[in-house]
């Protein structure tokens, strides 16, 4: 898939994966790689700035863990943040089927 195309939905995808639970930076990874049948298989270069920007925006929340003595990040919703993904699931819907429509 083309940058271009990612590119405004990248957000939301995120959100998407993170109401199923928390995950670290390379878990959301596999998660949008696994759950889109390998189509969104991204580099870390475009995950992270994501996060961070989503943190920033107080739709995520991230605090440290450990797992067999490795520290990691994990990225959890906020409130306002399960908000944000149900918005956007619901305009992505209408939008989606627009385009359909148009097709």
């Amino acid at each position: 898939m083309s940058q271009d195309m990612m590119r405004g939905h990248l957000d939301g995808l995120v959100l998407a994966v993170l109401t199923t639970g928390p995950s670290h930076g390379y878990g959301l990874i596999d998660a949008l790689r696994d759950r889109s049948g390998g189509v969104f298989d991204l580099p870390e270069g475009s995950v992270y700035p994501a996060l961070h920007r989503l943190e920033r925006a107080g739709l995520v929340a991230s605090g440290w863990s450990e797992v067999a003595g490795r520290r990691r990040r994990v990225y959890s919703l906020t409130a306002a943040g399960r908000r944000s993904a149900e918005e956007r699931r619901s305009e992505w819907r209408s939008f989606s089927a627009a385009v359909e429509r148009v097709f």
